[in-house]
């Protein structure tokens, strides 16, 4: 079994899921302060409120059911489902070729990593290897998305708190990204630019000077989102000790990415289980220390400079050779083929029209996207489509936690809570 589809060892005692109670249980034993508070106030009734589905600084259309005594939030509840668009269920309609066009819609703010996990899972089953080029291509770009991905949560995160110019910034610095995308892929996001089998198009001339143009203007600028939001006692009142949780109570609820990494367990899937080219690169796996929002932010913050680290690398180690395999079953022939040969011509239109079989089977991979562990369950029955596709969305099951981390806190709080959870609705409602 290949690393990248090797089952997740947890501890023993952990649990996959946490029932609303057993997070509210735990809440309350955890959380003395709050219950004194809740107690000690019993002139005011507990009052339930919505927040959203409308509401901004949700990331998305999710709506919140929150029982409040005074500003405290006694119980909450994520409701979701306002945005579901069926995906899974259509990928059984299209053939493995059409799949990335379908997954690249889930997670808007990171499409490549949904790309990537599906990819590696048609591969898999394939039994294709892919050269070393299209690897090291792969990392690249998904690299480059985390930080934009990234830089678009440290936006959102500053405008969700009031730090209005930090969402200029983000904006700011995401465009240089976004605008390098624009030059590979022709799209600025849901680029089907991953394929089975590698990548849809080689990387353009003059990439490495625009690659080494974003890497020499981040810098600087990451320093300044220091100066403007890390050290400003203000943030740091509205962050540190807020949305407070352990490495237990993450496990148990599954949590995954800078959710579960802010507890200081140095769990990501580049790592404990290396795929595409990870383990040949240098990267630091950036960890917190108290679990709360602060280290939240502080982990995304420094993930975009470790993501640079390989991005480096990936300028260095590039190798050079095709950028997809040459397996004629799973490829399709060169454009310039097309007009010199009617087999390349029919072999190109029954690719594009009635796909590849895939070998029976079923299997898991997972990759680590900016938000935790992306993965895509996929079985096949021997045809050119999937039987069934699953995805496994970190932004879905990190959800969860939120009646955990928000209980006992302001009403306030909860914007920096659910904005330091960074979820993506169109995965939670894939």
């Amino acid at each position: 079994m290949s690393a990248a589809t090797a089952p997740l060892r947890r501890p023993a005692d952990a649990v996959l899921r946490i029932s609303e109670d057993e997070a509210f249980a735990a809440a309350v034993v955890d959380d003395e302060a709050a219950v004194t508070m809740a107690e000690s106030d019993t002139a005011d009734e507990p009052m339930l409120i919505n927040m959203g589905p409308q509401h901004p600084s949700t990331h998305g259309v999710l709506r919140i059911a929150m029982e409040l005594q005074g500003e405290t939030v006694l119980r909450s509840k994520p409701i979701i489902g306002y945005l579901h668009t069926g995906m899974e269920k259509t990928a059984e309609d299209l053939t493995y070729l059409q799949g990335p066009t379908n997954v690249t819609r889930m997670d808007y703010a990171s499409p490549l990593f949904n790309e990537l996990v599906f990819c590696l899972a048609v591969e898999d089953l394939l039994g294709t290897e892919i050269p070393p080029r299209a690897t090291w291509i792969r990392m690249l770009m998904c690299e480059l998305n985390r930080m934009s991905s990234h830089l678009l949560f440290l936006a959102t995160n500053g405008m969700d708190l009031g730090a209005v110019g930090m969402m200029l910034y983000g904006w700011r610095e995401r465009e240089e990204i976004l605008r390098f995308f624009e030059s590979v892929t022709g799209l600025r996001m849901n680029h089907n630019y991953i394929r089975p089998g590698g990548v849809a198009a080689d990387l353009p001339d003059e990439w490495q000077a625009d690659v080494e143009h974003i890497l020499a203007v981040l810098p600087d600028r990451l320093e300044e989102f220091d100066t403007l939001m890390t050290g400003q006692p203000i943030w740091r009142d509205r962050t540190q000790g807020v949305g407070v949780i352990t490495a237990d109570e993450a496990i148990a609820m599954s949590a995954t990415g800078p959710l579960l990494r802010s507890t200081g367990e140095a769990w990501d899937l580049r790592r404990t289980m290396p795929y595409l080219a990870y383990d040949e690169v240098e990267f630091d796996v950036v960890v917190g220390a108290y679990g709360d929002t602060f280290d939240r932010y502080s982990i995304r913050l420094n993930e975009i400079r470790e993501s640079m680290r390989i991005v480096s690398q990936c300028l260095d180690m590039m190798p050079k050779g095709p950028y997809r395999t040459e397996d004629r079953k799973v490829t399709p022939p060169p454009r310039a083929r097309i007009d010199e040969s009617m087999e390349a011509l029919i072999h190109h239109f029954k690719i594009f029209t009635e796909g590849f079989k895939v070998p029976p089977g079923e299997t898991y991979v997972a990759v680590e996207s900016p938000r935790g562990e992306l993965g895509c369950y996929l079985v096949s029955d021997g045809g050119p489509k999937p039987q069934r596709v699953h995805i496994r969305a970190p932004s879905f099951v990190n959800l969860q936690s939120l009646p955990h981390l928000m209980y006992g806190g302001l009403i306030a709080d909860a914007i920096a809570v659910i904005s330091s959870v960074d979820p993506i609705m169109g995965e939670v409602d894939r």
